[in-house]
């Protein structure tokens, strides 16, 4: 396989031959039924540069060419910000993102979001394209956030996650020793009564399973890496205060305010197989600023 800007190529090799290209994508590639869908719309398809129909029968040896990224409407403003570029290719790009901003435009956060920044990169390169986070984190923690480029990207990344095929790791400062040096939480979450916000422990909620291990032991906190096996809203949030150690500067949840104002949480690792060529994929973000300051501060207190 090969590629150039938002055009899938597959060269047809000797099992696929009398097969129909609709479903050497569904099953050979995980193509979606509504991307599937969506490409029968207009002249998308091609076999050796000549249009095709999906229903067609393929032969060994045949190039089928799929255009990703039709024109599409954006639906939000880009404005020029800083952005800090991890990764980027044809089919995604990953951000570091600061604390204190917000993945995706809301009413309440309308501007100055991930969202507006990354549709400003775009626009300024001449691309049109709709923003699509493939995963996002919480205002108040920073690092990994990655972006799909077309509709075929961010299904691709819904299959795997759907298949337990990322890998998301992140590392946190919690207030207290943890003693176990590592440990699984499985304790569902669901949303609080009487909150649009915050998250609890409660039988009725969704199943969720936090990894942790303990890197560092600090004389009144500890530095945690934690692996999500589940992705609920805050969860690693709700697990630390069920495990009796929130994470620092984390109020909403029982974590202290005094030396650091935001929960001390952070996206390491964001580790997929990628769609186009299968290879692992790993993008990193470096702890930022100020939680290495608070780790500094916390050795020595030692």
């Amino acid at each position: 396989m090969n590629h150039e800007q938002d055009l899938w190529t597959y060269t047809l090799q000797p099992q696929d031959d009398g097969v129909k290209y609709q479903d050497i994508l569904y099953r050979r590639f995980h193509f979606s039924r509504k991307l599937i869908q969506h490409l029968k719309q207009g002249e998308r398809v091609w076999v050796n540069g000549a249009f095709t129909f999906l229903t067609t029968r393929g032969k060994a040896g045949e190039t089928l060419s799929v255009q990703l990224q039709p024109p599409e409407i954006n639906s939000i403003p880009g404005e020029n910000l800083p952005l800090e570029i991890l990764y980027e290719d044809d089919y995604f790009i990953a951000i570091n993102k600061p604390a204190g901003q917000v993945v995706h435009p809301t009413p309440r956060y309308p501007r100055g979001t991930i969202g507006n920044a990354v549709v400003g990169y775009w626009l300024a390169k001449g691309e049109a394209r709709p923003f699509r986070p493939i995963h996002r984190i919480d205002r108040n923690t920073s690092g990994v956030v990655v972006i799909g480029k077309n509709q075929f990207a961010h299904q691709q990344m819904a299959w795997q996650h759907a298949h337990g095929r990322i890998h998301k790791c992140y590392r946190g400062i919690v207030e207290g020793q943890v003693m176990e040096d590592q440990g699984t939480i499985k304790a569902p979450i669901a949303l609080a009564p009487d909150s649009f916000i915050q998250r609890q422990i409660s039988p009725e909620g969704s199943p969720a399973v936090t990894l942790y291990k303990v890197l560092e032991r600090y004389q009144d906190a500890s530095l945690l890496e934690f692996i999500l096996e589940t992705g609920r809203t805050h969860q690693i949030r709700v697990h630390c205060q069920h495990l009796g150690h929130p994470l620092l500067g984390d109020d909403l949840y029982g974590g202290n305010l005094a030396r650091i104002n935001r929960q001390a949480l952070h996206s390491s690792i964001y580790e997929f197989n990628h769609p186009l060529t299968g290879e692992l994929t790993t993008i990193q973000a470096p702890l930022p600023e100020d939680l290495q300051r608070l780790l500094r501060e916390l050795a020595r207190v030692e």
